[in-house]
């Protein structure tokens, strides 16, 4: 039986790609959380007390006050995150077997390509001090095929994985970036199709919507301070 929450669930958060699946994720299952942000252009991230709960000083995290056995339980990790919330709510996420599967396998796609992958290319194309012809083709090319690979999935398919699931939750935020990756959806109709799908749904358009003006506010691309501190991984 699915568990019904009564105290808020603490979200390690700020309005980035990874960060977006998890503020969906809980706009979708309609349980209660509390926003705990932390500003990865002043090093929030770096912070010992944000460590205890992510080592890797990367957000998303949360705590559960009412994890495992009623006590608290603490997760980082953007994939493993939508696995322990799809597991306690019984939602987006299938209990038989042969479709868990076919969803844990485009998670891990997700985050192991259309994530990283996407991130360098946002990186070089954007970012990089140095316009490197050679590393910028190479992500922009990889970016490219990724999307194909999304599109040919998706093709006579709604969702990317039979139902609607934590795989669609997990690539649609980093589908928002399509522009600025260098990508032209005219080229994955399928892709353009499934977007439109997920941003009618309310609840990923709140959970999109979370803290955006703050992120509007950064202006990562001036602020050279701010990209030494997420480029350079240091505190302030």
């Amino acid at each position: 039986m699915a568990h019904e929450q009564t105290k808020p669930i603490e979200l390690y958060y700020w309005p980035t790609p990874n960060g977006w699946k998890i503020s969906v994720m809980l706009e979708e299952l309609g349980v209660p959380y509390d926003l705990k942000l932390v500003d990865i252009s002043k090093g929030d991230q770096f912070k010992p007390e944000f460590l205890e709960v992510s080592p890797n000083n990367r957000m998303p995290a949360i705590i559960d006050p009412e994890g495992p056995d009623g006590k608290p339980i603490s997760v980082f990790e953007s994939g493993a995150i939508l696995q322990y919330l799809g597991r306690k709510f019984e939602q987006f996420y299938p209990t038989d077997e042969r479709a868990r599967v076919e969803v844990e396998e485009w998670l891990m796609w997700q985050m192991g390509g259309f994530g990283p992958m996407l991130g360098q290319n946002h990186h070089f194309r954007i970012y990089a001090p140095e316009k490197l012809e050679y590393a910028m083709n190479r992500y922009l090319n990889e970016t490219h095929r990724l999307y194909g690979v999304l599109n040919k999935r998706l093709k006579g398919r709604e969702y990317i994985a039979g139902e609607y699931s934590i795989a669609d939750i997990a690539c649609i935020g980093w589908s928002q970036g399509w522009e600025r990756q260098g990508m032209d959806l005219e080229e994955f109709p399928e892709v353009r199709s499934w977007r439109e799908r997920l941003l009618a749904r309310p609840a990923v358009a709140r959970g999109l919507e979370l803290g955006l003006d703050l992120r509007e506010k950064m202006k990562l691309a001036e602020d050279k301070d701010a990209q030494s501190v997420l480029f350079g991984q240091r505190s302030k």
